[in-house]
């Protein structure tokens, strides 16, 4: 019964319109293709966001490449700051102050800063052997200690007078000093600065010790002036008064009549 329906010509027409119907809505419910044709050249949203993704992502890339850069070349100019070397030296100044104060210290008269020399004369001058020798050759001994003595003064005082005349040239080198420590640029410098401060501290030092050694000098050969000067008299007075060959009392005639 329902073929023979089916096989009549107006059912057949209806089926196949309501086919037709049934394509049509399909084909209208799918989605649009993502591209357009403008003037021949197609258009891809999404190919165009991805590229635009691609470019800010190589872009980021480039600026992360940039600040890199800078800062190795930060590093670099700060690495040459630090190398770099104090342009101002007081070294010479300092050296030729302490040559000076050396040839003051090697310019010391009769007795000098020499250990075996200090030897000789001591044996010679301040030891008991020159108590044996006549009154005439004491009494030069004496004339003679009395010489170091004075001489070793006018070194102390000398010495004194070179000391004095290097604190104008420390002021000097302190304040080079100081200024280029300020203005120092790299770590360098800076140490440099430093240790040529060390250097000027280490000039006053020695002249400080020379200063202190020739008038520790002078007071040594005064004290051993004195020592000497105390057995002489003491030798002096035995022969004065040894019987027989010291002093003999006889008559004095104050005026003449």
């Amino acid at each position: 019964m329902k073929s023979s329906h089916l096989k009549k010509p107006g059912v057949r027409h209806l089926f196949a319109a309501g086919a037709a119907v049934l394509s049509m809505t399909a084909t209208a419910l799918m989605p649009a293709p993502a591209y357009a044709q403008f003037g021949g050249i197609v258009y891809d949203p999404s190919n165009y966001a991805q590229n635009v993704l691609t470019a800010a992502r190589t872009l980021e890339q480039i600026n992360n490449q940039i600040r890199q850069l800078q800062n190795q070349a930060t590093s670099l100019i700060n690495e040459a700051r630090n190398l770099a070397s104090l342009p101002t030296s007081i070294l010479d100044p300092l050296q030729q102050q302490i040559r000076q104060t050396q040839q003051l210290l090697a310019q010391a008269q009769r007795i000098s800063f020499d250990v075996q020399q200090i030897e000789r004369e001591f044996a010679r001058q301040y030891s008991g052997q020159n108590l044996t020798g006549s009154q005439r050759e004491m009494v030069q001994g004496a004339e003679e200690r009395w010489r170091n003595s004075v001489a070793a003064f006018e070194d102390a005082l000398k010495v004194q007078a070179g000391a004095v005349s290097n604190i104008e040239g420390a002021r000097s080198a302190v304040q080079t000093i100081v200024t280029a420590s300020q203005s120092a640029t790299g770590a360098l410098q800076a140490a440099q600065a430093g240790n040529q401060l060390l250097a000027l501290q280490s000039q006053q030092l020695a002249d400080l010790t020379a200063t202190v050694a020739a008038l520790g000098r002078a007071q040594s050969l005064d004290a051993a002036n004195a020592a000497a000067a105390k057995v002489q008299a003491r030798e002096q007075l035995r022969r004065f008064l040894a019987p027989g060959r010291g002093y003999v009392p006889t008559t004095a005639q104050m005026f003449r009549n």
